[in-house]
């Protein structure tokens, strides 16, 4: 790899320590992180601008620890410390004390960099910024900052307490002491790190996501429908979920992101989106999060939308 896109390794700059964790949106991702943040003994500030979705968040972890304390992987002492480690607000201010700050915000570039625009003046100097991103340029991002040398991916997948594996991503002006620092934090919350450069889509995405936009092309051009694709890839090459049911999980709105990330960021046409994954956005049909995509979940279990 040239070295020319890789920022500055000094193996010698003193590790920083996270101590407190901030946390911007408390949608799925954001009340995840904040799970397991909580858990692994940290405090944790949860910033949205909408006071129900931070009520609904902490009421998501509160149920996600009672099914980890009936699957004998906590117990309630557990859950009561982390929970009294959680605090939530609708000012950014909240940050003020904050060694790092995750935004889990949604898969938008610009607002984003709102978002940072917004943040960056409430955190202390040497505090540390981080992108919950699935797909945009960790450079990009960070130079919309006033910390570009503190700023990196910390990619969580999904959901956030179940799964093991954390991106780690590092912008070309992203220091040493961060990624250590991340990558340190990582460990610390039990997750399993991937080291990526900051390519479009990273590593899981950049192979996922592009196997589940030809899943749609394969329905799109009536190779077979949805629930013969799924099954065959179940059962033909052992995945737990079919790529039109983890499109789904996932959120279709979410899977057309990184595909137009990918396309507009490697200018390659084998990254082109599937119409028929553009078309089921354009009607709001997102997957499970709307009750509609792939699959309608009003009914149990869920049966084809078409």
């Amino acid at each position: 790899m040239p070295d020319a896109i890789l920022a500055p390794r000094d193996a010698a700059a003193p590790t920083r320590e996270i101590q407190s964790v901030g946390i911007i949106g408390a949608g799925q991702m954001g009340n995840g992180i904040a799970h397991v943040c909580a858990l692994a003994g940290l405090p944790v500030t949860v910033v949205d601008i909408n006071p129900k979705a931070l009520d609904k968040a902490v009421s998501t972890i509160h149920r996600n620890m009672e099914r980890q304390i009936s699957r004998k992987l906590i117990d309630a002492a557990d859950r009561d410390a982390a929970l009294a480690r959680i605090t939530t607000s609708t000012d950014m201010a909240a940050f003020a004390n904050t060694d790092f700050v995750v935004e889990a915000a949604t898969e938008n570039e610009a607002i984003k960099r709102e978002v940072f625009k917004a943040l960056c003046p409430h955190l202390k100097p040497d505090a540390m910024l981080a992108s919950n991103t699935s797909s945009i340029s960790i450079t990009r991002l960070g130079a919309a900052t006033d910390r570009p040398a503190r700023f990196i991916g910390m990619h969580f997948m999904n959901p956030v307490p179940v799964m093991k594996l954390v991106e780690v991503i590092r912008g070309i002006a992203t220091d040493e002491p961060t990624y250590q620092a991340v990558n340190n934090l990582a460990h610390k919350l039990g997750k399993t790190t991937s080291t990526s450069e900051d390519f479009p889509a990273f590593i899981v995405n950049r192979i996922l996501v592009p196997m589940i936009n030809e899943a749609v092309y394969a329905l799109y051009e009536g190779v077979g429908d949805i629930v013969s694709i799924d099954t065959g890839m179940k059962l033909g090459a052992n995945h737990p979920m079919g790529p039109l049911e983890l499109a789904d999980f996932i959120g279709l709105d979410t899977c057309l992101s990184i595909m137009q990330v990918l396309h507009d960021g490697m200018s390659d046409s084998k990254y082109r989106a599937c119409p028929l994954l553009v078309k089921y956005v354009e009607a709001g049909w997102y997957g499970r999060k709307t009750g509609k995509g792939f699959y309608d979940y009003s009914v149990d279990p869920p049966r084809p939308s078409r």
